[in-house]
């Protein structure tokens, strides 16, 4: 798929658009609704780059590529982008997919700023070619083992996919809560109807459940079964990785989809920026935006600030992440060198645990910060 953003407004086209090369899912098995709200912030803020002049008169462009959650596919349209000559490559939401992306990238000599995946281990080694602006895994999912703990959580069931990103975030809440008198516990979902794991929550006396499994399939079937299983009416269920954050879960829901405790990356408040870009998001989206939309467009405006400092050379924009100093929709962004981390790192962005009001399920409540 290639649907590059046509430049419009004052800048001066030359007959050379400055081009970005964007990695986005856009149909299934991808999370298309995610794809969607980050290709939206990427637009934005495209459109607002070439209406204040461009990169020094120049036009900005994106050339899309619809990864729908393919690691091989995406490899390959970095490889694709190379050839068309695009200055970088940003975007992606799925980890497994951005660690392809990034892999090619670094081998390459591409410079990808990835926009929304969180897998800590981006990349195998380090490298200079690679900036993010998502937290990591590891930090994100600590913030939330603490969330559950403070809400006097101490035996977790989590149901799970076989998948290198769910694998990780189990590992990093048992970690986390081990030493903490907390205890996790899986359930596969490959092995367990959802009745079947409503039986395993009971036998194991687990107070809350985390969906560390794909949405639709098999988290909305989970959801259903356990709110409609009485033993478990005061068991906390919670998605860590955001399923509930797109208006598909409250479709597919309803009510239902409400009190699921999520990730989301955003400040308690908008600063001037911020609230304008959500009022421009909202228009643009005919909805609220999620946090993957605020990433899309910070993508955008870091990006466009190395160009006009560094210009299109790929070696030259790798070697800015050091110096990047941006305003954000959501506070500063730079990228440090941070532990643990292969990739040049946003240490770190806001992160919110949020859920959806019952009493009005299009409403958020701040659960917990950190």
């Amino acid at each position: 798929m290639s649907t590059p953003a046509v430049p419009t407004g004052p800048a001066r086209d030359d007959g050379s658009s400055v081009r970005i090369g964007a990695l986005v899912p856009l149909t299934r098995p991808g999370w298309v609704e995610a794809g969607q709200h980050l290709l939206a912030g990427m637009e934005l803020a495209v459109g607002e780059v070439n209406e204040a002049g461009g990169i020094d008169g120049r036009p900005l462009a994106l050339v899309v590529r619809d990864t729908a959650a393919d690691p091989q596919r995406a490899a390959a349209a970095v490889d694709e982008l190379a050839r068309l000559g695009v200055a970088a490559v940003a975007g992606e939401y799925h980890s497994v997919v951005a660690r392809a992306a990034a892999a090619r990238a670094d081998a390459l000599g591409m410079p990808f700023l990835c926009s929304s995946a969180v897998l800590d281990a981006l990349t195998e080694r380090p490298t200079e070619w690679v900036a993010r602006l998502a937290p990591a895994q590891s930090h994100g999912w600590q913030v939330y083992a603490d969330f559950l703990l403070g809400a006097g959580h101490r035996r977790i069931a989590v149901a799970t996919q076989s998948s290198v990103y769910w694998a990780s975030g189990a590992r990093i809440l048992r970690e986390h809560l081990a030493p903490r008198g907390g205890t996790l516990v899986e359930l596969d979902t490959h092995t367990l109807t959802p009745e079947a794991l409503c039986d395993e929550l009971v036998d194991q006396r687990a107070t809350a459940l985390l969906l560390l499994a794909g949405q639709p399939e098999p988290a909305v079937p989970i959801v259903k079964a356990v709110r409609h299983d009485q033993r478990l009416a005061e068991m906390l269920i919670g998605a860590p990785a955001g399923q509930p954050e797109f208006a598909e879960w409250a479709r597919l829901l309803g009510a239902e989809g409400a009190a699921i405790p999520f990730l989301r990356y955003l400040p308690e408040r908008l600063d001037r920026l911020g609230a304008r870009v959500e009022t421009d998001l909202r228009a643009r989206l005919v909805g609220a935006p999620s946090f993957v939309a605020f990433e899309g467009y910070d993508t955008i405006i870091v990006l466009a600030d190395v160009l006009r400092s560094h210009g299109t050379d790929r070696a030259r924009i790798a070697g800015s992440w050091p110096s990047v100093a941006v305003e954000g929709t959501r506070g500063q962004i730079r990228f440090p060198r941070v532990p643990g981390i292969g990739v040049r790192q946003w240490a770190w962005p806001p992160v919110q645990v949020v859920d959806r009001d019952p009493k009005d399920p299009d409403h958020f409540r701040i659960l917990h910060t950190g």
